[in-house]
């Protein structure tokens, strides 16, 4: 098959976003905050994958949690159908359907999920009910505002229109487990609980709902917490706990009493008799109903907050409690210190909310709205869901961390690997507070007095430094990193802050890593594919000249010119030193005496990151490191070898991440021979994080058709029925690597900023003539505009700031 599968039709066209019908059962849209931990929203409307907890929980289930509508138009029988659509084939399980599942309850016919980050849209169908049911839900994210953007929340909502003819009483109840101490699952989706668990109603001028707690968790148990689902509707009922009864006491008496007349006794008629009845269960449910009369045709919404708070988290990357030396056991969530308990926090979402969700529809209405192609939008947005992922969480002190994914029940991969974290850019561009968070913690705590960065950190939790060598690309791509967090916020004082560690590890090449002094690092260089590289190579030493040239820059500007004279000097010089030594005629390769003297080695193989550090200059607005036209041939080289349009026929014995009739582009090729006995580590393998690097790259040279393949090819392989569109996986779920998407908006847009300058640079490679995109710095965001003026053949341009402020700003198209 053609390299160029898809025709420039299906490539520029603006089209929709994607829509995954209830079939399409991997699609599941996160909700929750920046470090708070998540519940996703299915392709069905049902909530799954509860992530609560400080630990990754792929598959977890909560009891008897749904929510459900009961409709009775005038003089009619009543009808009531949990508010999901039908479950989905195989059935098979050696007991059926467990109660909690309450699989046996009458479901919609049919739904529709629509998801643009950060709102998901559920539509249902069904002809029994006389009305229209569609569900909403989200929790806010403003970009510059992580606290109003970590909130442990989530907005649910269902609109019902009446399309009979006659009013109608309509009831939507909203059923939680109280999983405070959650410790696991039992047989039968039974919930494993610390400690006895209390529900209790509660009601102030702003809210009423249930409050859920655990009284005898003391407030330093690594389980303790609190959550709540609650309204700001008057028209309320609650039942408060469930009958604890044996068998399926519990969902026979609730379900009966909703049906009944749509609203809910707050304590079950059994309850005199509980004593006898009563199974000693910890598990305990709620529920809150609203209840409203629709007249015909009358729409009406009816509105839920999810909240929790679970402010404890180990003080280590292991997962569990260390014994406690000083107070070392435990650590304490960011967000603690924004929200006493679940029921503060979603009383906050609900007072605040006419603002929170101004701002989040005024970034979804700049990043929607662009003329950029729905599956691009697409590849950009679903990955901002990783910085509010499981895969990431923020400390007491406002410290940023993450694992580089996350298993199903565990961190996968810890320390803010620094070569991982490199590709990414979405955070920085997001939330540069965050980001610089973690450079402070590199260079000020992870470096030490000889310019050794650990590449994961440890000392951050106050245990020993990560005894084992440093990583070349992860430590000198800091660097770069450090001159994009400047250079987005203009903070001087940042810059100086940790101003000597950063020379202290970019000096540290100078000698570890470069043996003869020529600039061009060539001893053992550990890197992101877990293993050494020997000899030189263009995957380090293309970051060694970007890290080199950022320094040179950063050093000029505080007026460090003997360092500014060095690493300039040692830039060009070793720039054309490799590229005199690996120019390989089409592409950069590894020079080495004897490639098999060392296993995981690529040696004349084309390798898709032999760039990775022109990818980062051109994405943080540093030009070219490396000859131009040696950078064309090279990145349009990775193209033409690495990209498959099908792989019935590959061999891969590695992890496998494409397959069958999939499209995607491999880690490294030897299309003229030369492939080691042993290669090195991943080469057979296909990451999207790799993927999205390469195809920013080719779009920054001028290649935008290939460039937009490679995008349109990820996404196409996470589709909703083969994998999760919001969830890209590496060494793990939400993998930081696939935050590379942002580069494909900054590349697309020719978007630049240097705020030391108040100075912002667009030059659009797509739809030029009549361009509009999401913009944003350390400083503000908003939508650029860009058209052709008709008469006179000159650019009109608009920078509309929708959050922030710019101050005597230069916007150059």
């Amino acid at each position: 098959m053609s390299h160029y599968p898809y025709t420039d039709e299906e490539l520029f066209e603006l089209k929709p976003q994607r829509t995954y019908p209830g079939e399409a059962a991997e699609a599941k849209f996160l909700l929750g905050g920046i470090g708070t931990g998540n519940v996703s929203v299915g392709s069905r409307g049902q909530l799954c994958d509860w992530e609560l907890f400080n630990r990754q929980g792929k598959g977890n289930h909560l009891p008897y949690t749904f929510f459900a509508i009961r409709t009775q138009p005038e003089g009619e029988d009543a009808s009531a159908k949990v508010l999901e659509s039908k479950l989905l084939a195989p059935f098979e399980s050696s007991h059926g359907y467990s109660s909690g599942t309450v699989a046996g309850l009458p479901r919609m016919e049919a739904s529709e999920l629509s998801g643009e980050y950060p709102f998901v849209n559920v539509g249902f169908e069904d002809k029994e009910l006389p009305v229209a049911v569609s569900m909403e839900a989200f929790t806010p994210f403003i970009p510059l505002n992580a606290d109003d953007s970590g909130i442990p929340a989530a907005v649910i909502r269902y609109k019902v229109v009446n399309r009979s003819a006659k009013p109608s009483d309509v009831s939507v109840v909203g059923s939680l487990a109280n999983a405070v101490g959650y410790e696991g699952q039992e047989l039968f989706f039974n919930l494993q609980l610390a400690e006895q668990v209390r529900n209790e109603y509660r009601e102030d001028e702003s809210a009423r709902g249930l409050n859920y707690t655990s009284p005898k968790l003391p407030a330093d148990h690594l389980l303790h917490g609190t959550m709540a689902i609650m309204t700001a509707d008057t028209q309320v009922t609650v039942k408060e706990e469930w009958l604890d009864g044996f068998w399926w006491d519990c969902i026979h008496d609730f379900w009966d009493d909703f049906v009944e007349d749509g609203m809910l006794e707050r304590r079950s008629e059994f309850g005199a008799s509980a004593g006898k009845l009563s199974v000693g269960s910890k598990q305990r449910i709620g529920s809150v109903c609203i209840r409203h009369r629709l007249q015909p045709g009358e729409e009406k919404v009816f509105e839920f907050v999810l909240a929790w708070h679970f402010p404890n988290r180990p003080r280590s990357w292991e997962g569990h409690i260390i014994p406690d030396e000083g107070g070392r056991g435990i650590e304490k969530n960011y967000y603690s210190n924004l929200f006493e308990d679940a029921w503060h926090a979603g009383k906050y979402l609900l007072t605040e909310l006419p603002r929170l969700e101004k701002l989040s529809r005024d970034f979804h209405r700049a990043m929607f709205g662009s003329t950029l192609p729905a599956y691009v939008i697409d590849a950009i947005t679903a990955n901002i869901t990783v910085i509010r992922s499981t895969t990431c969480f923020r400390i007491r002190n406002g410290t940023f961390l993450g694992w580089e994914g996350g298993f199903d029940h565990r961190g996968s991969c810890e320390g803010t690997c620094t070569h991982v974290w490199n590709y990414a850019q979405t955070l920085a561009f997001l939330f540069p507070e965050l980001e610089r968070t973690m450079r402070v913690n590199e260079f000020l705590l992870e470096t030490d007095d000889s310019g050794s960065m650990a590449f994961r950190t440890n000392q951050v939790f106050g245990g020993e430094k990560w005894d084992m060598v440093p990583a070349t690309d992860g430590q000198l791509g800091t660097i770069v990193r450090l001159y994009r967090e400047w250079t987005l916020s203009g903070d001087d004082d940042f810059l100086r802050k940790v101003w000597n560690k950063a020379c202290l590890a970019l000096d540290f090449a100078f000698t570890y890593w470069d043996s003869d002094g020529d600039f061009v690092l060539d001893s053992e260089q550990h890197n992101t594919y877990d293993i050494e590289f020997y000899g030189p190579n263009a995957l380090s030493n293309s970051m060694f000249y970007a890290a080199l040239k950022a320094g040179a820059e950063m050093a000029r500007y505080l007026g460090d010119e003997e360092r500014a004279r060095k690493y300039q000097h040692a830039w060009e010089q070793g720039s054309a030193r490799m590229d005199e030594m690996l120019w390989g005629g089409e592409y950069y390769v590894q020079r080495i005496d004897d490639l098999n003297a060392h296993r995981y080695q690529a040696g004349i193989g084309c390798l898709a990151d032999q760039l990775i550090g022109q990818y980062m200059a051109h994405a943080v607005g540093l030009g070219y490191v490396l000859p131009e036209e040696h950078v064309k041939q090279a990145v349009l080289s990775i193209f033409k070898y690495n990209f498959r349009t099908d792989f019935t026929n590959h061999h891969n014995v590695q992890r496998t991440y494409a397959l069958n009739d999939e499209k995607g582009l491999l880690l490294c090729t030897w299309p003229h021979g030369g492939r080691p006995k042993l290669p090195f580590v991943y080469s057979d393998e296909v990451w999207a994080g790799i993927e999205y690097q390469v195809a920013s790259h080719l779009i920054h040279e001028g290649y935008v058709r290939e460039g937009l393949t490679i995008v349109k090819a990820v996404r196409e392989r996470y589709d909703g029925y083969r994998r999760n569109p919001w969830n890209e996986v590496e060494c793990g779920n939400h993998y930081v690597r696939s935050m590379a998407s942002w580069a494909v908006l900054t590349a697309l847009s020719g978007f630049a900023c240097n705020m030391a300058e108040n100075k912002l640079t667009f030059a659009p490679k797509i739809h030029a003539d009549n361009f509009s995109c999401f913009w944003s710095t350390g400083k503000a965001w908003g939508i650029y505009r860009q058209s052709r003026n008709e008469e006179n053949g000159e650019w009109d341009t608009d920078v509309e700031v929708l959050y922030g402020e710019l101050d005597d700003i230069r916007a150059e198209p």
